[in-house]
């Protein structure tokens, strides 16, 4: 009966554990959860979570970004960026919806995006297209 894993466990398409390093890019289609040191970008299609452990230097995206950890760079979440109590975020946040919990910390800007710019957000993060948003 079932494959042993408890119902509404959690499934990650990835999970970078403690003492783990990598520099470059990493791009995955779920959800995607580190624990390790990266030096580059981060990019999930569902949701990041960044644990505890956790270091980050360079650009995160997904549509969910949860950060418990630290991130030195900035950060776009399509629908939801969640600091948590001990989560550090240098850089600026672009997203529809900003959580931070009483502890979290954010050193930068908080740019809050309409949902037709959210989801062109992913592409134009860091580029001058997305800071022209005059219309007529």
């Amino acid at each position: 009966m079932g494959n042993g894993k408890p119902a509404g466990a959690e499934e990650y398409v990835c999970v970078f554990d403690q003492g783990v390093k990598l520099e470059g890019t990493i791009e995955l289609p779920g959800k995607f959860r580190l624990e390790g040191e990266v030096k580059g970008a981060v990019r999930g299609k569902e949701q990041v979570i960044v644990g505890k452990s956790a270091r980050v230097e360079g650009e995160v995206q997904s549509a969910v970004v949860s950060v418990a950890g630290k991130i030195n760079g900035n950060v776009t979440g399509k629908k939801r960026v969640v600091i948590l109590c001990r989560g550090v975020v240098e850089g600026d946040v672009y997203t529809t919806c900003l959580v931070i919990e009483a502890g979290g910390i954010l050193d930068g800007r908080c740019h809050m995006l309409s949902e037709n710019k959210a989801a062109n957000a992913l592409p134009l993060v860091g580029s001058a297209a997305q800071a022209s948003g005059s219309t007529h």
